[in-house]
């Protein structure tokens, strides 16, 4: 999976930059129209997907795209985000993560990364739970109105939540750089490689290594 070319390795695959791209797309759609049915003085957010009346029938839609999309990132990048030692020496030297300085012998993602992938991925969760049983007319008919109502309130807070992790994630994208590079181009450098990530480009160069043994061979 891991290539270089030069002084570049591949960090993210052009399959996952495009989902994680479209999936950002469906986001600010699900969004704004969603911030437009929440906040009245917000109400012309909805015209988003058109009209309030369409934003209302294709709003459910289109956030189920954004849940069903969301569903191959989780399981491509469920491997790397499970919290391990490095990640709590990382969490105690959060000062110096601020200073943009690295601690740790950080994988493929750090604290703050795993972080966000699983808050992103509970948010989702509770959004599309909680949005099917308030979904009219199609599903809300089989629950109680308590029921809808705790949904209603569960369906906010998350899409509140989800909101404020995407900005977050943008956030720590845009401030570490070469970021952004990677999941626009794909690649990183071997220096930004060596230094946000050790342990990961220690892998790469194994990978490399065991490649070049192989090619030797035949």
């Amino acid at each position: 999976m891991m290539k270089k070319k030069g002084d570049k390795i591949l960090r993210h695959t052009a399959s996952e930059r495009i989902n994680h791209w479209v999936v950002v797309i469906v986001f600010l759609f699900t969004a704004i129209s969603g911030l437009g049915f929440f906040f009245p003085s917000l109400n012309w957010f909805m015209n988003i997907l058109g009209t309030p009346e369409l934003s209302r029938l294709l709003h459910p839609f289109v956030g189920s795209a954004m849940a069903i999309l969301f569903i191959f990132m989780f399981f491509r990048y469920l491997k790397y985000n499970f919290i391990d030692k490095d990640d709590l020496v990382w969490a105690k030297n959060i000062h110096k993560v601020l200073q943009n300085e690295e601690a740790g012998d950080i994988g493929h993602y750090n604290l703050g990364q795993k972080g966000i992938y699983w808050m992103l991925s509970i948010s989702l969760i509770l959004l599309t739970v909680s949005g099917i049983i308030i979904w009219r007319p199609y599903f809300a008919e089989y629950f109680s109105i308590p029921v809808i109502r705790i949904a209603l309130l569960v369906h906010s807070l998350s899409a509140i939540l989800l909101i404020i992790t995407v900005f977050v994630h943008a956030y720590a994208a845009f401030w570490v750089k070469g970021s952004i590079r990677s999941m626009i181009e794909g690649w990183v450098t071997r220096g930004w490689a060596k230094k946000h990530h050790p342990r990961w480009y220690r892998e790469i160069l194994e990978e490399e290594k065991k490649e070049a043994e192989k090619k030797s061979q035949k």
